[in-house]
């Protein structure tokens, strides 16, 4: 029996919240193929309208991780504990990829990085785009991924390998061309399922969502933060609103990075430019130059220290990711992504 279009976006024309059971029926129709372009485009406007619940973001990335490529990794158990460093982007700032960098930087500390991403979509470079830049093979499939993350420390999912059911909400997206929910749900659904995650927005009101939504996933320690600048990541411009969930319990409060000895920068500062712009960047900072980009990644990649339980707090996490960038750590754990990644790739197309 097909699905009943009208059950979901009846309510949503009154504002009224979805049973999660009806969206995850919607959302796999859409997954499935079986939805029109015009059923896909009024969901995502309705639910983005209305404001999506907590419990709803569960359901549509529930969903999403039942349509995701396998990817054989244990977060947690055999293969310890694994973080994924992300933005849901839309801040148009044409900032520096700081998350990407970050997590190096977590990888170089010891911590593995199950990083999930693509190509840019509001800026002159994703996260795909730079790591291409700096000689990392993206198109991966499950197995070198995991080899990746078990001997680099770190591996990247290229999203439109990992979901590619998402390729029929392609067009309805593009089309509309305002951000909908569909914007922030692909940071949320890492294929290796990740149970702690570092999550910068633009849209303050979906940072408490989406940490609750998290949360509603099973995740055992996230962040979700956005700066009061409009950047999304723990800016240094600024201070940050951090919503953060651990085992249970949420708590909310603002960062000054400058209460830690982290100095304060100017959004100039930040601007990042093209792959190759952002590559140098990349390698400067990796050498050990100092400035306004190395104290941005420091900041955020404290924070995702701080979710993998590696240091209790952002003042620990910032000595541990400083030291991560000057011992060569870092520097390491891309270096070695970039050699697995090349050698796998080596071996798939043979």
């Amino acid at each position: 029996m097909s699905f009943v279009w009208a059950d979901a976006l009846g309510p949503l024309l009154h504002r009224e919240d979805l049973d999660p059971e009806v969206l995850s029926q919607a959302m796999e129709t859409i997954l499935a193929g079986d939805a029109t372009d015009a059923q896909i485009a009024a969901l995502a406007v309705l639910l983005r309208a209305k404001g999506e619940t907590p419990e709803e973001i569960a359901a549509l990335v529930g969903t999403m991780l039942r349509f995701t490529t396998p990817v054989d990794l244990d977060p947690e158990g055999a293969d310890g504990v694994m973080v994924d460093t992300c933005g849901t982007g839309g801040d148009r700032s044409h900032t520096y990829n700081v998350s990407t960098l970050a997590a190096l930087v977590v990888a170089g500390a010891g911590v593995k990085v199950a990083k999930h991403g693509n190509r840019a979509a509001s800026s002159a470079c994703g996260s795909a785009d730079l790591l291409e830049e700096l000689g990392v093979t993206l198109d991966l499939g499950p197995d070198g991924v995991s080899r990746c993350v078990r001997e680099a420390g770190i591996g990247f999912f290229f999203a439109p390998r990992y979901h590619p059911a998402l390729r029929f909400a392609a067009a309805p997206r593009r089309e509309l061309g305002i951000p909908t929910t569909f914007n922030f749900l692909g940071p949320l659904a890492n294929p290796a399922r990740v149970k702690r995650q570092v999550v910068g927005v633009s849209d303050p009101a979906m940072a408490n969502r989406i940490v609750r939504g998290l949360a509603e996933l099973g995740a055992k320690h996230a962040m979700v933060f956005f700066g009061h600048d409009g950047l999304d990541e723990l800016t240094t411009t600024d201070v940050a609103t951090v919503h953060q969930y651990r085992d249970g319990e949420h708590t909310t409060f603002l960062l000054d990075p400058t209460e830690f000895g982290v100095a304060r920068s100017t959004r100039d500062q930040l601007v990042g430019g093209d792959p190759a712009h952002n590559a140098d960047m990349s390698r400067r900072v990796l050498a050990g130059e100092s400035g306004a980009v190395r104290d941005i990644v420091v900041l955020n990649a404290a924070a995702a220290l701080v979710v993998a339980d590696l240091v209790t707090d952002i003042p620990g996490g910032l000595v541990v990711a400083a030291a991560s960038i000057d011992s060569g750590a870092a520097a390491t754990a891309l270096s070695r992504l970039v050699s697995i990644s090349n050698e796998v790739a080596a071996g798939e197309s043979a």
